[in-house]
C-alpha cells in the first residue's frame, strides 16, 4: 500500500507539610485511596483508568471594600468530562462465559440515533464521554437536519452534530443532561489478533428497545473497503459478528467488553460475503473524535514512505526525499517494527498508529537496518493532498 499517500517553576516547596483532611472531608482522592476489587473477575478485567476527575467548586472571596464588607463571588464550576480507557495487556485471556456480563455493562452506553434529513434513517452510537459526547459513523449523520438520541433507559434527547470526518467515517454527536451518562470503555487494537472473540452491539433495523448483541471473531485486520463515493475506507477490522442495517456507528468489542472498533459497514452483495462486518479501529475513531470535540481541523500525519508488509514489520520500499522518515535517517530496505511504543507488524498497523497522532508531533521510531536494531526520533509531517 501507498503510505506516502495514505498514512497519512519552579514551584517552591511549602515551608511545612500539613496532612490532608480525612477522605470524607475532601472532594478529591489520591489514587492510593481508591478501592480495588480483588475478586477473580476483577483480576481478569483490563486495567481501566479514568482520564479525568470531578473538579470541585471554587469560592472566590472579594477584596475588602471601604465599608469593610466582603463580597463573595463563586467562580463557575468547571467539570471535566470523563473517558474510560483500557490498556491492552501483554497477554490476552479469553473468558467465553462473560457475554451476558459484557452486554449488561455495555448496553447502557449504546444509543439509537434517529436522523431526519431528506428522509428518515436509523443508526447507532457509542457514548465516549460522560458529558454526552457520542461517537458514531459519519455516513449515519450525513445530511442530518435533526438528530434524536434514544438512550438505553428509553429517554429521548435532542442531539447536535459536533463534527464529522468522511474519510475515516467517524462523527461525534452531543447530547445534554443534568446527570452523567454511562460510557463504554475504549481500548486499542495493539496486539489484536485474527481469531479473537468479537462482540458487536448496536440497534439493528431500527428496532425499539435495548441494543442487540451478536458474537463472532475477528476475521481479518487491515481490510480496505470502497466507500462508494470515490475514496476507500482503510485498515478496517473485519468480523463475522452480524452487523445489520441500523447497527452502523455501534461498538465492536473484545471478550472483556472493551471497544476495539466502531462498526461502519456490512457486506450484502449476494456473492457469498453476506454476514461480514467491518469496523474502524478504535485508535483512529478516538483520535478523530478528540479533534472534532476540540474544534480542530482533521489533519493526517505523514511519514513519507511507501512500504509493504515484511515478516513482522513494515519494510520501506520507497523513501520520499525530504520527508520525515528521510530526515530521521531511514533508508530503503529498513523495516519499521515500532512507532511510539506501539508494535508495528504490518503497513496497516503503521497507518493506524500514524492516524492517532497529529502532524508536528515528535515520536520514537524503532526499525531494523541491515539486521541491526536502531531507534530514532521523527517529527511527523502533514500528509500532502492527493
Amino acid at each position: 500500500m501507498d503510505l506516502g499517500e495514505h498514512d497519512d517553576v519552579d514551584d517552591p516547596r511549602p515551608p511545612a507539610f500539613r496532612s490532608p483532611p480525612p477522605p470524607d472531608d475532601r472532594l478529591w482522592r489520591h489514587p492510593s485511596e481508591l478501592h480495588w476489587d480483588d475478586s477473580s473477575s476483577a483480576r481478569r478485567a483490563w486495567p481501566v483508568a479514568l482520564v479525568s476527575s470531578l473538579v470541585g467548586s471554587v469560592l472566590t472571596v472579594g477584596l475588602l471594600t471601604v465599608t469593610g464588607a466582603f463580597h463573595d463571588r463563586p467562580a463557575p464550576v468547571q467539570r471535566q468530562a470523563v473517558i474510560r480507557e483500557a490498556v491492552r495487556p501483554a497477554t490476552f485471556t479469553v473468558d467465553p462465559n462473560n457475554i451476558v456480563a459484557v452486554a449488561a455493562e455495555v448496553r447502557p452506553a449504546i444509543v439509537r440515533l434517529e436522523i431526519t434529513g431528506s428522509g428518515r434513517s436509523i443508526g447507532s452510537g457509542v457514548i465516549l464521554r460522560d458529558d454526552g459526547a457520542i461517537v458514531t459513523s459519519a455516513h449515519v449523520v450525513e445530511g442530518a437536519k435533526r438528530i434524536t438520541v434514544e438512550l438505553a433507559d428509553g429517554r429521548r434527547l435532542p442531539g447536535r452534530l459536533a463534527g464529522a470526518d468522511v474519510e475515516s467515517d467517524i462523527a461525534v454527536v452531543r447530547v445534554d443532561s443534568d446527570r452523567p451518562f454511562h460510557t463504554a470503555v475504549f481500548g486499542s487494537v495493539d496486539g489484536l489478533a485474527v481469531g479473537e472473540p468479537a462482540i458487536a452491539i448496536g440497534s439493528p433495523l431500527g428496532l425499539a428497545g435495548p441494543a442487540s448483541v451478536t458474537t463472532g471473531v475477528v476475521s481479518a485486520l487491515g481490510r480496505q473497503l470502497s466507500s462508494g463515493k470515490g475514496w476507500a475506507l482503510r485498515d478496517l477490522i473485519q468480523t463475522d459478528a452480524t452487523i445489520a442495517p441500523g447497527s452502523s456507528g455501534g461498538a465492536l468489542l473484545d471478550s472483556e467488553g472493551v471497544v476495539i472498533g466502531i462498526t461502519t459497514a456490512y457486506a450484502a452483495d449476494g456473492n457469498g460475503s453476506d454476514g461480514l462486518g467491518f469496523a474502524t479501529p478504535v485508535d483512529i475513531a478516538r483520535a478523530i473524535a478528540t479533534d472534532l470535540l476540540a474544534g480542530r481541523p482533521i489533519k493526517y500525519s505523514w511519514l513519507g514512505v511507501r512500504g509493504e508488509d515484511n515478516q513482522g514489520g513494515a519494510r520501506v520500499a520507497e523513501l520520499v526525499n525530504g520527508g520525515p522518515a528521510y530526515y530521521a535517517g531511514l533508508s530503503v530496505g529498513d523495516v519499521i517494527i515500532d512507532l511510539d511504543d506501539h508494535p508495528v507488524d504490518t503497513m496497516s498497523a503503521l497507518r493506524v498508529v500514524l492516524r492517532s497522532h497529529r502532524p508536528g508531533e515528535r515520536i520514537s521510531l524503532r526499525y531494523m537496518h541491515k539486521g541491526m536494531e536502531r531507534v530514532t526520533a521523527v517529527v511527523l509531517g502533514e500528509r500532502p493532498a492527493p
